[in-house]
């Protein structure tokens, strides 16, 4: 019997610790992340499409100047909330946008709009 407590006592800081480390892990879904490398292939990619697409949208002519920052959030997919500057030719000016892409890397502009932060 007293084995049988020492046992106990040893494994449940351990299942304790386990569930913690769940709970925390689930709960960073949903929540907006900081994008380490903001010149990764791919971010530089998700904000060219951004550009390209609110182009297309607004029948306008912005070229990316830099990407300045950016969050992920995972739902379904993942949303990149990211502050660019672009400019129109004459002026450049900063714009935040929100793209979301699926697991097969299908992409669709949800926001852009001038930052205002």
């Amino acid at each position: 019997m007293q084995q049988f407590q020492q046992f106990v006592v040893l494994l449940f800081p351990l299942i304790f610790f386990s569930l913690i480390i769940s709970i925390t892990e689930v709960s960073a879904v949903g929540g907006w992340t900081p994008i380490k490398d903001i010149k990764d292939p791919h971010v530089v990619e998700i904000v060219k499409f951004a550009v390209d697409e609110y182009n297309k949208i607004g029948n306008t002519g912005l070229k990316l100047v830099t990407v300045v920052s950016g969050e992920t959030q995972v739902i379904s997919g993942t949303n990149y909330r990211l502050i660019l500057k672009a400019t129109n030719g004459t002026a450049t000016k900063t714009y935040q946008t929100i793209v979301w892409e699926d697991a097969f890397k299908n992409k669709k502009l949800t926001s852009f709009e001038p930052f205002l932060g």
